[in-house]
């Protein structure tokens, strides 16, 4: 059996590769990780199962210093959005095997288009299932105060668009006060949906201290808002039980999370401008209400006036028509008296002679004119002969006289 070095194997696969691979390559893969030193880029290139997570295929690249100044200068600060741990990119790559450092891809071109086509199925797929879960508007249910003044700030402590944010509300022309306290989280690259998520429950189990949560950053790329597009992140805002405003910092595009928030606004310095505006339509409303109850009292003064003026002619007159009452009362009573005193009279000496009549009728003098007798014992009536014993002097009287007797 023939035996070979490990260079001859080696030099052999390089003469196989460069003879079957001659030229550059386009790539569909996922940067898993990334480095930088001195300008060269070196990524760590991976193919996952469409089903899963699953890594089925994993290769080394190296973007040189050159050809990346290079690349800057074909599309820009694009460049820098696409070298992110998790992105999928489209590279053009040449196959290199040296025989002592291994296989190696080196890139030569990336296609920015291939990314954001793929972001762009991803972020449909993710937007499909916030309908079904109906988080879409769900944030929105939540009230938003009439006055905003204690505000959660979710953003990076170095973003452009933070000090902006701050120094527009505390320069605002209205001199309103704000409390706003800042909750450090990355804004771009793969931090992004845990350490938002995370500083958004943390504010939820801190809610009483809120009026609402703001989420800023400043401008990008359409690949650096691609964070903003996360599932967890969207979900974690359409859950929370404040009302969050969002100003990611773009013009034109709209990220997901543009949808879950109760208000979306373009940039950071718009959030702003809309806490001030909102607090100055609830002040604008106090002053009208201040000048409607102005007004109201106004009118209510002048209606008690009239009617307090009323009462004063009313009691000038009352006074002199009550006393021309009464003394017309008086006037009739001092007639009408007299009268009835005559009336009076008359009735009462007619009850008198009537009480005489009677008396006359019922006197003993009359009974005993009328044949009847008196049966007296020791100058008492006897009523019944039961007060008689045998023996007992009586005396009866007649109206002609009176005759004694004893009982035998």
């Amino acid at each position: 059996m023939e035996k070979h070095t490990l260079f001859e194997l080696n030099e052999y696969i390089r003469r196989v590769l460069a003879l079957n691979l001659p030229d550059p390559l386009w790539i569909s893969c996922e940067i898993a990780q990334l480095a930088e030193s001195k300008g060269h880029y070196y990524l760590s290139l991976v193919q996952k199962s469409g089903d899963s997570d699953e890594v089925v295929a994993r290769a080394e690249a190296v973007l040189w210093q050159r050809q990346a100044r290079q690349l800057h200068r074909k599309i820009g600060s694009t460049l820098y959005s696409l070298l992110q741990e998790g992105t999928e990119v489209l590279l053009l790559a040449s196959v290199d095997f040296h025989e002592r450092y291994g296989l190696k891809l080196v890139v030569q071109d990336i296609d920015p288009a291939y990314t954001l086509g793929q972001l762009e199925l991803r972020r449909r797929k993710i937007l499909e299932r916030l309908e079904a879960e109906q988080l879409i508007g769900k944030n929105r249910q939540q009230h938003l105060p009439l006055a905003l003044q204690r505000i959660a700030v979710i953003t990076s402590e170095r973003a452009a668009g933070l000090q902006d944010f701050l120094q527009h509300l505390r320069e605002n022309p209205y001199g309103y006060q704000f409390d706003c306290l800042l909750y450090p989280a990355a804004v771009q690259g793969e931090q992004v949906s845990a350490e938002v998520s995370h500083q958004l429950s943390k504010i939820a189990r801190q809610r009483w201290r809120f009026d609402c949560v703001a989420i800023i950053r400043g401008g990008g790329a359409r690949l650096d808002l691609a964070a903003f597009d996360d599932y967890e992140i969207c979900k974690t805002v359409a859950e929370m039980p404040l009302p969050v405003l969002s100003g990611i910092g773009h013009e034109v595009d709209e990220v997901l999370l543009d949808k879950v928030v109760h208000t979306a606004l373009k940039t950071p310095t718009a959030v702003a401008d809309f806490i001030v505006g909102r607090n100055m339509q609830f002040e604008g409303g106090l002053l009208q209400l201040g000048q409607q109850l102005s007004l109201l009292a106004a009118h209510r003064f002048r209606q008690q006036a009239v009617l307090l003026e009323r009462m004063e002619q009313a009691l000038r007159f009352l006074p002199r028509q009550r006393l021309q009452q009464q003394q017309l009362k008086l006037d009739k009573l001092s007639e009408a008296v007299p009268q009835w005193c005559r009336v009076r009279a008359k009735t009462e000496q007619q009850r008198l002679d009537q009480l005489e009549q009677l008396i006359a009728i019922t006197s003993p003098e009359a009974t005993l004119k009328r044949g009847f007798s008196i049966l007296l014992k020791e100058g008492k009536t006897v009523a019944s002969s039961t007060e008689l014993k045998t023996g007992d002097t009586f005396t009866a009287r007649f109206s002609d006289g009176e005759i004694k007797g004893q009982v035998k």
